[in-house]
């Protein structure tokens, strides 16, 4: 079974770069609206963990956001009501809707984007161009999970030998000073041993030979093909459909272009989840004809 994380990593990368880059400068809640849902269904697939956090945190970052905005901004005719002489406007409130849907659209997009797109894959795609780029992402990436899996373990033995005893802030902040520093000279230790190691196998010395298991089939050209067609029309529709929202807030006429534009870029949205359905269909029609 061959799902949407499996396709080749440079068209996993231009899917990601085209949904994201349109979400963002297109100032419209439509788009906005198509690229949240998008990206929760993606999340949702995509992440195994059910991190219940993630979401707990995108909720408030929407809130939040949609909420500032008409405090701080106060532009627009329709007022709703006044806090302290400061007039809260429908205009302000519903640009902040729309911007809070766009931040957290992209922030779902990046974190199914970190899933996607593991150590070596990213090797794959920056190996080509820079490897010595590549190596610094994937050793990047990797420090990542071994620095909070050492932080755990540094914790966990400082309370063992007495720290964190006294609970108040002044005991809270010197342990957490002193768990900070012996991780910094772990990474700094880590980073040296890395280096020694590396150059003890000769890294640098000859010409790079590179291998890889990620190859460009038929599925990924087909779909390599696609997500320009998508984009461009989904910018060649909205590029003249501008939204209004001050003075007031005005939706601009729907046509066919505007309506070819929303639905290119929803079945763009909806290219990883079409493919993977496909593909768990598939996987079942064939599990029973065993």
């Amino acid at each position: 079974m061959r799902t949407f994380a499996d396709s080749n990593p440079i068209v996993v990368s231009v899917y990601f770069v085209a949904v994201t880059s349109i979400a963002m400068f297109s100032a419209n809640p439509v788009i906005s609206a198509i690229s949240l849902i998008g990206a929760i269904v993606l999340f949702l697939m995509t992440n195994e963990k059910k991190e219940v956090s993630t979401h707990l945190f995108s909720l408030l970052l929407f809130a939040v956001m949609a909420v500032v905005n008409p405090l701080v901004s106060h532009n627009g005719a329709t007022v709703l009501f006044v806090i302290n002489n400061n007039p809260i406007t429908l205009e302000a409130f519903i640009y902040g809707v729309c911007t809070s849907a766009t931040v957290v659209a992209v922030l779902y997009w990046f974190r199914s984007f970190t899933i996607v797109m593991t150590s070596d894959k990213l090797l794959y795609l920056f190996g080509a161009f820079s490897p010595k780029l590549a190596l610094i992402l994937s050793m990047a990436l990797r420090y990542v999970s071994l620095f909070s899996v050492q932080l755990k373990k540094v914790q966990a033995s400082q309370k063992a030998l007495g720290l964190y005893k006294d609970d108040n802030i002044i005991d809270s902040f010197k342990g957490g000073m002193r768990v900070f520093s012996i991780m910094i000279t772990w990474a700094l230790e880590n980073g040296i041993i890395t280096a020694d190691s590396m150059t003890a196998r000769g890294y640098g010395t000859g010409k790079r030979s590179r291998f890889s298991l990620f190859h460009f089939k038929i599925d990924d050209v087909i779909l390599l093909c696609m997500i320009p067609i998508f984009s461009a029309v989904a910018l060649y529709g909205i590029v003249g459909a501008k939204f209004e929202f001050y003075p007031y807030f005005s939706v601009p006429e729907i046509s066919m272009k505007l309506a070819a534009a929303y639905i290119s870029y929803g079945v763009m949205i909806l290219l990883p989840v079409i493919i993977n359905i496909k593909e768990e269909l598939k996987w079942k029609y064939l599990k029973s004809k065993i």
